[in-house]
């Protein structure tokens, strides 16, 4: 018998399977990933484990144990606890506060000791060598990356024998990527389980002891991790085919005529002249080193932050007052934290598609319920959304479906600038393939995309060319034709430089 068995586990939302005659087993001291495309049944099965769902039918056992988990209280008597892709952190609350939520010391006089609280949040941090976030600062405030650290530590801090990671490093900056899979590595040989989920191939390659792979929410199989591993088989065994590279091939569709410029646009001290070009029918990628102002220049064009300098778009000077003032001028962004920034959750899919198309949809108060079907249909299908019905909740959907209709959501209102923050955050190969074909198509179309990515591969892969940023300006300017990851990192760090610092027209 195995330390952790679940045997035969079905679970159905609705009359649907998630999950059909599911087992899983893995061992002490084990790195073992979870795989298969959004909406296989992997967050569900975690999800059962964590005590978040209960099974329609199936058993599961924790070290020879059969073990009743109705709850997350059930599961973490078993030692069990999950780190989960969505966040739940508190914004107002301090990191310290999010950490030890519930259990926060008291002194004798029975009111909270934050003294003692600072001191086991550091003891804590120092302990699995994070330094980099402060104990006092508001949850709400610190780097996506950051919070993702805090929920980590939160479950770490619990002393689980089973640690559940699901798409934890789709948040990470890449150094915090390398830290958790040597952290896993260390939780396994010290006799612990960890269970991994993830979409990208070398961190499975990389970190992880054993793969089962599930399909269509039912068991495809097993494989060890060693140097013979084929990752074109178990992608095969996730897609239940065959798949050919999932980057579109690139043709050069740009216009002479420009879409976008900017000169001289500077926020605070984070984006310091900031000056660039991006022509009709271009898709321009926006790298280097985390923190570098590439998120902050994104939401500068969508009307979040108040810039200075100039902005010029489709040949007019403009100012962009806020979000609703950018969409009205036809820029939407695809946001880095889709459950907060990007969705309404309890609402079904249609709405949330459909909410900022109403204007195509209506005449005066009237929205046409035809009109308002076929746009959802249409990007459901362009997009292969998997739901039961166009009005299943968000909150309902995978991960990777959840982003699939956020880029629904912002292509159906039809810009002609498109802002995309790391769109392939938590998304199976498949998916990716989908979004990169729809990004490509998009920008065929006349349009414009900037397309910020931390995976460098993607940039090189699916961008007409690549800025580099370096403390809020515009490093290099890379063009497609000698564009190679090694120059992209070179120009991060500082050993390369094109196109001249802060004016990449240079």
């Amino acid at each position: 018998m195995a330390d952790l068995e679940l045997r035969h586990i079905t679970k159905s939302f609705n009359g649907n399977y998630a999950l059909n005659d599911v087992s899983f087993s893995c061992n002490r001291g084990e790195v073992h990933a979870l795989l298969g495309e959004n909406g296989a049944g992997k967050s569900t099965l975690l999800k059962v484990l964590a005590g978040a769902y209960r099974p329609d039918s199936g058993e599961i056992h924790v070290f020879g144990e059969k073990a009743e988990i109705h709850n997350p209280a059930d599961a973490m008597r078993y030692g069990i606890g999950c780190v989960y892709q969505e966040l739940s952190f508190i914004p107002d609350l301090t990191v310290a506060e999010n950490i030890f939520i519930g259990r926060i010391p008291k002194t004798k006089f029975g009111s909270f000791d934050y003294k003692k609280l600072r001191k086991m949040t550091l003891e804590l941090m120092e302990k699995y060598d994070v330094d980099e976030i402060d104990p006092n600062a508001k949850a709400g405030e610190i780097s996506l990356s950051q919070k993702q650290i805090i929920e980590i530590l939160k479950i770490l801090s619990k002393n689980p024998e089973i640690i559940i990671l699901d798409e934890a490093t789709s948040a990470l900056h890449e150094n915090r990527v390398k830290w958790l899979l040597q952290l896993a590595r260390k939780l396994a040989d010290s006799g612990k389980i960890v269970i991994f989920i993830s979409h990208r191939m070398a961190e499975i390659k990389d970190g992880c002891d054993n793969i089962t792979i599930l399909r269509n929410g039912t068991y495809a199989g097993d494989l060890p991790v060693n140097d013979n591993l084929d990752m074109d088989e178990v992608i095969s065994m996730m897609l239940g085919r065959k798949m050919s590279s999932y980057f579109p091939q690139i043709t050069d569709c740009s216009m002479d005529e420009d879409a976008l410029e900017l000169k001289d646009v500077r926020y605070r001290n984070i984006l310091n002249g900031v000056n660039l070009k991006v022509k009709k029918g271009e898709v321009v990628g926006i790298g280097g080193l985390a923190g570098q102002g590439q998120a902050e220049l994104l939401q500068a064009l969508y009307g979040i932050y108040p810039v200075t300098g100039e902005i010029y778009f489709q040949g007019k000077k403009i100012h962009i007052k806020n979000p609703k003032d950018a969409i009205n001028k036809k820029i939407a962004l695809v946001p880095e934290e889709r459950a907060i920034q990007g969705l309404f959750l309890q609402l079904g899919i249609d709405f949330n598609i459909s909410i900022t198309s109403v204007n195509k949809m209506s005449k005066g108060p009237i929205i046409s319920k035809k009109k308002e079907n076929s746009i959802v249909s249409k990007y459901m299908k362009a997009l292969a959304v998997k739901a039961p019905t166009p009005q299943t909740p968000v909150q309902d959907l995978s991960g990777g479906n959840q982003q699939k209709v956020v880029m629904a959501k912002i292509i159906s209102c039809e810009p002609e600038l498109l802002l995309l923050h790391d769109i392939t955050r938590g998304v199976d190969v498949g998916t990716k393939k989908e979004m990169f074909t729809l990004v490509r198509e998009f920008a065929k179309e006349g349009n414009a995309v900037i397309f910020f990515s931390t995976d460098v591969e993607e940039l090189v892969n699916v961008c007409d060319r690549v800025l580099v940023m370096y403390d809020g300006k515009i490093r290099a300017n890379l063009k497609l034709e000698t564009l190679t990851k090694e120059q992209i990192i070179g120009a991060s760090i500082g050993a390369n430089q094109v196109g001249g610092e802060g004016n990449e027209e240079k």
